[in-house]
């Protein structure tokens, strides 16, 4: 698995990354939509379950304490569970190598 767009500002150890990747390929395999409302921003929408928004929400703390870049939003209703993505400018490269996985 090809990391070269993992940026020097992560700390999580180079051994773990690949695993990391593979957590959240499988996350977004159950979004039932994916946005990318502006360059520095993702968002996916998955069906409403408790266990989706447990995931989601303990995927993110731990990406966020590894890659402070990062900021992740949980917004939930009865419905739709939206995970939110942003960087700022500098990181965008991040953002857009996580959008084309979606889907791969």
């Amino acid at each position: 698995m090809e990391l070269e767009w993992v940026p020097s500002a992560c700390t999580l150890p180079t051994v773990e990354q690949p695993l990391r990747v593979a957590e959240f390929d499988d996350l977004f395999a159950k979004a039932v939509r994916v946005e990318r409302p502006a360059d520095g921003e993702l968002a996916f929408a998955f069906p409403a379950s408790p266990e989706l928004a447990g995931a989601a929400a303990t995927l993110a703390a731990r990406e966020t304490a590894c890659c402070s870049f990062f900021t992740f939003t949980r917004t939930v209703s009865a419905e739709e569970l939206t995970l939110a993505v942003s960087v700022a400018e500098p990181h965008i490269e991040v953002l857009t190598a996580l959008a084309a996985r979606v889907g791969s």
